[in-house]
């Protein structure tokens, strides 16, 4: 077959890292921590080593916690400490033996944590006897039908910014080639970015300047410990698609001053705020959330969202609209996606694994 221009294919480099293509791995929690100690298994090994060797430029590990009450469930995995390190490290090892570069989503799930694994019965909070524990978040207003956090004092700000750092330094560690920051899917530091859910009157409440505050410490904080080369992603909810709430012009605002502290990519999802929204879910209906980024503050985006079409990736980068296209379900349905797409797209890639090398043109 011919060789064929892709510009989905194309190299992408930030801070000198190239990733092999503009497919990319986005973050999918898996509940599936054994011992609730946050330390990744065999599970993780498999998952994210098969998306790996399925052609991705960079696969991104689930939203990771950087303190135990940070998890969204107990059977998350974290970067608290050296044995969970270490045990990322045997995973990165075998992503980087497959030609992909490895990425940690940086997570504290705020309110929205100590929760029951969603294909678990009942949902909601886990109570205290069966390994829960009480949540924290910018004020003490819950997420509807979860428990009700403790807002967050001045100590407890500056703990989740040094817990931040030092899960970047431990991943940095571990062998990471980036890290991504989640400010999204109404996680603490989203908590504190929309006015639906921070009712602070200090210094990290009310102006966008001051809801920001802590996002920018912890981007600023971040950057310090992974040092000149190391790519920083931030992760923003787009929109909270509630009247009221957090909007794309104030998404491309804070991207503005996240950029100037170091961040090198948005990767720009939307909602998870606040129940019972209307989201006009669709083909790639988040795209044009990070083409708004991405023309406001000229720096590189990721579009997410029903992305599960090659020529529907290759538009969206051929086009301009984004940098980087993340997939999530599509590859639960299909690990090998970016090398069915090369196929389909008649793009002759030199990283097939050559154990499946018979299925390239055939």
């Amino acid at each position: 077959m011919k060789r064929v221009s892709s510009a989905l294919f194309t190299p992408l480099s930030l801070r000198g890292l190239t990733a092999r293509n503009r497919l990319w791995v986005a973050p999918m929690c898996q509940y599936s921590v054994e011992a609730q100690d946050g330390v990744p298994v065999e599970w993780h090994l498999v998952h994210l080593g098969s998306l790996a060797r399925g052609g991705a430029g960079v696969v991104i590990t689930e939203a990771t916690a950087v303190v135990p009450e940070g998890r969204i469930s107990p059977q998350d995995t974290g970067i608290w400490n050296d044995e969970q390190a270490r045990a990322w490290r045997r995973i990165v090892d075998f992503q980087h033996a497959q030609g992909a570069l490895a990425g940690m989503q940086l997570a504290h799930a705020g309110r929205k944590a100590s929760t029951r694994r969603p294909f678990e019965e009942p949902h909601g909070s886990v109570p205290p006897e069966e390994g829960g524990w009480r949540t924290v978040a910018p004020s003490a207003v819950a997420f509807p039908g979860y428990d009700e956090p403790v807002a967050l004092d001045e100590a407890g700000i500056d703990a989740v910014v040094e817990a931040f750092a030092a899960g970047t330094r431990r991943a940095r560690g571990a062998g990471f080639d980036l890290v991504e920051v989640h400010a999204a899917h109404g996680y603490l530091l989203h908590q504190f970015l929309s006015p639906l859910s921070n009712f602070r009157g200090d210094e990290y409440g009310g102006s966008l300047e001051n809801r920001a505050r802590l996002l920018l410490r912890v981007v600023q904080a971040v950057r310090a410990e992974a040092g000149d080369g190391m790519p920083v992603l931030v992760r923003f909810s787009g929109t909270d698609w509630a009247h009221g709430g957090w909007t794309v012009e104030d998404t491309a605002t804070v991207a503005g001053w996240c950029r100037d502290e170091g961040a090198d990519l948005f990767d720009i999802s939307s909602a998870g705020l606040v129940p019972g929204v209307d989201i006009p879910v669709g083909p790639g209906y988040q795209v044009h959330l990070a083409e708004h980024v991405r023309e406001a503050i000229e720096s590189p985006v990721g579009a997410v969202g029903l992305i599960t079409d090659p020529h529907q990736a290759e538009e969206i980068i051929a086009s301009g609209r984004a940098d980087v296209v993340l997939l999530a379900r599509e590859l639960l349905r299909d690990p090998h996606f970016p090398l069915r797409a090369a196929h389909e797209l008649g793009v002759r890639l030199d990283y097939w694994p050559p154990q499946y090398l018979r299925a390239r043109w055939r």
